[in-house]
């Protein structure tokens, strides 16, 4: 989530979760096995069969990036936790926001593939980014 990262006065950013906004903001689902996880920053592999992996965690990094590209906005904020499970099972994926362009918003959806193994890898994602970055010049 994006309130979980830092950034500094040299713009590294750094990607914390001391659990400082739980309190703020309980966005946490509990399973029927008592485990806890982000269900708006989860993919639904997590949301059926609690199975974490790295490409999990590509899914939470393209919600991270609609966060940037919309300002901090709350992720299917019109929904609630059961709302969310459903739709995102079902192929719901996020709006493209305003501010990305089509071929940062395609950086998102790669993110959300319905299947794990389709999903970019962090590799890939960083090779992608400076692409971007470089094209800027």
């Amino acid at each position: 989530a994006a309130r979980n990262c830092l950034v500094d006065s040299n713009g590294t950013v750094k990607v914390t979760d001391f659990g400082l906004s739980r309190y703020v903001l309980n966005d946490e689902y509990t399973s029927s096995a008592g485990s806890q996880f982000p269900v708006r920053w989860s993919p639904p592999e997590v949301l059926l069969y609690h199975k974490f992996s790295s490409k999990s965690d590509i899914w939470a990094f393209g919600i991270l990036m609609w966060e940037v590209y919309t300002l901090g906005r709350m992720p299917y904020e019109r929904l609630n936790n059961t709302e969310i499970v459903r739709e995102v099972t079902a192929g719901y994926r996020l709006y493209r926001p305003q501010m990305a362009n089509e071929r940062i918003y395609s950086i998102m959806t790669k993110c959300w593939h319905e299947k794990p193994d389709e999903r970019p890898t962090f590799q890939d994602l960083v090779m992608v980014i400076q692409d971007l970055l470089y094209n800027l010049h």
